[in-house]
């Protein structure tokens, strides 16, 4: 399974992106997580072959994910930025959500850089 992901880019505090992840296939769940340098590595939020999402609760009211399976494309809408969204945003998949950040049980992406600042 390959994953593309896109979007990414300099905002200022306030502003959006938008980023999309096309991929070769899928499993039960995708979605996006983030690592800044000398963070852990966070889930974003993911979404389930059942529709069902999950945010972390930094970015709840602010990001919003979305999928379109006919275009195997999934979305991740931010807004409202902030300086501590800044980082690597990767798009992943795997047959359960609890293990999108496990690198032998996942497929990931390449990254797209988010960086906010004024």
């Amino acid at each position: 399974v390959q994953l593309v992901e896109s979007g990414g880019g300099s905002v200022q505090p306030g502003g959006s992106l938008r980023l999309s992840c096309v991929t070769s296939g899928f499993t039960y769940c995708w979605g996006w997580f983030r690592q800044a340098p000398g963070h852990d590595r966070e889930i974003v939020a993911h979404i389930d072959d059942d529709g069902s999402t999950k945010y972390a609760d930094s970015v709840k009211g602010r990001f919003t994910i979305s999928q379109d399976n006919a275009k195997k494309s999934l979305y991740l809408q931010m807004n409202s930025l902030e300086p501590e969204d800044s980082a690597m945003y990767y798009c992943a998949t795997a047959g359960d959500c609890g293990w999108l950040l496990l690198p032998h049980h996942s497929y990931r992406g390449q990254g797209t850089q988010v960086t906010v600042s004024s």
